[in-house]
């Protein structure tokens, strides 16, 4: 381990800044690693995002064609890549994806650089080479895995050691996900904006339309819960957007269409205020038919206190306990799924507030932003022997004290203030 007396420089390394969960985890890191004192660079190919990143103190350097599989590419782009990190002092490069990650690898393989990867997907190994394309983020220094279940197949198939392996699980940010942050108007607008009746339980699948995501399985499923219970009164709204050029949106409406539920269902696309759907929905579903890798939506919902039913797969399995903080289910079964909605829609208030309390106070226990902050910055503590999480929990802690005396409106000092009767 080198040890790096000043304050670091990290350089995080992604395809590009656009929409989606590495996108805000690297956003996260480095905010984190500014309230720390480090420097933060990201490298990618640029981004919508980009401007949000510069806001939090980031600098962002821009490598086009960074996320290209292509070999010539990769290589061309490592010798980059290594200029930059010369350039800027970089003392830890940490790599999210497979393609930068090659770039990464080459790149600190020639400057002697820690390498660090995280490990966000469940990426299959069904042809010839693919295998040896994935395992760049089994070859790390540290290996983040964002699950147990993640681990595990990075232990049985990458054979990544327990010397090298941490688990750190993606969190939600609980005071954006408050359920006490959002107000009755956000929430009323939402439901006028989406056209929902009022006082009518709400059924909400959040989530990018895509075949694996159960959007068909859920319209299956609601076909069932009208024959169980006709006069049960509810409306399911799908929030999420539809790739370009997908003809999947369009199966869902004929889908709806030949189900009957025309009428009773609402696809809103992309939603801008999702604390406020969260707050809107009686029940949240995520009817994954593949094992989700984490599924940061479900920590959301549960964070915003509300009851989640969830396909018994995956990461999915370490989230909800049954029957306590959500309800799993058999993937791809829409009979089962309508009989877990009718438990739910059918419960008593304080039964779903019960559930839903016990969800927020899992994740405020196991599965904050903060928490994952902190333990990825001992992961970089680890190899450089720096005092970062330590560093970004003092300024946290100096934080939520500010707040605290601001709102009690109480004079105070900290042991770096002088006092002026003293002098």
């Amino acid at each position: 381990m080198s040890i790096v007396p000043r304050s670091p420089t990290i350089l995080q390394i992604l395809p590009a800044l656009e929409q989606g969960g590495i996108e805000r985890g690297t956003l996260e890191m480095a905010e984190a690693l500014v309230h720390a004192g480090a420097k933060a660079l990201v490298v990618s190919a640029g981004g919508r995002l980009v401007h949000a990143l510069e806001r939090k103190g980031a600098t962002h350097i821009t490598l086009p064609e960074c996320g290209s599989k292509n070999p010539l590419t990769i290589r061309r782009n490592a010798r980059k890549l290594a200029d930059i990190m010369a350039t800027h002092g970089v003392d830890l490069v940490h790599a999210r994806s497979r393609a930068p990650a090659w770039c990464a690898k080459l790149a600190c393989r020639r400057t002697q650089t820690p390498f660090v990867t995280t490990w966000h997907g469940v990426h299959k190994a069904n042809f010839p080479g693919k295998r040896y394309y994935n395992a760049v983020l089994a070859a790390g220094d540290r290996v983040i895995a964002i699950s147990r279940y993640i681990a595990e197949r990075l232990s049985t198939e990458y054979a990544v050691p327990p010397a090298r392996l941490r688990i750190i699980p993606r969190g939600a940010d609980t005071q954006l996900f408050n359920p006490e942050a959002v107000s009755g108007q956000r929430v009323h607008k939402l439901s006028e904006q989406w056209h929902l009746p009022p006082d009518t339980p709400i059924i909400l699948l959040p989530g990018r339309l895509s075949e694996w995501k159960g959007q068909r399985c859920l319209l299956d499923a609601l076909a069932h819960l009208r024959q169980q219970a006709p006069t049960l009164h509810w409306r399911c709204v799908f929030v999420g957007s539809c790739p370009p050029k997908s003809q999947y949106g369009a199966k869902l409406l004929a889908q709806a269409q030949t189900l009957g539920l025309s009428d009773w269902v609402h696809f809103a696309g992309h939603c801008q205020d999702m604390p406020a759907a969260f707050s809107l929905a009686t029940v949240v579903v995520i009817p994954s038919l593949r094992p989700e890798p984490f599924g940061r939506v479900v920590v959301e919902a549960q964070a915003m206190c509300r009851p989640v039913i969830v396909s018994a797969h995956g990461a999915a399995l370490e989230t909800v306990q049954h029957g306590l903080t959500g309800l799993s289910i058999p993937p791809a079964d829409p009979t089962a799924l309508a009989d877990a909605l009718l438990a739910v829609l059918q419960a008593p208030p304080h039964g779903r507030h019960a559930m839903g309390e016990a969800a927020r106070a899992d994740v405020l226990t196991h599965y904050t932003t903060q928490a994952m902050q902190q333990a990825t910055l001992a992961v970089y503590d680890e190899l450089l022997g720096t005092h970062l999480a330590a560093n970004f929990a003092q300024t946290i802690a100096q934080a939520q004290w500010d707040a605290l005396a601001a709102t009690m409106n109480t004079p105070y000092q900290t042991e770096n203030q002088t006092s002026s009767v003293a002098e």
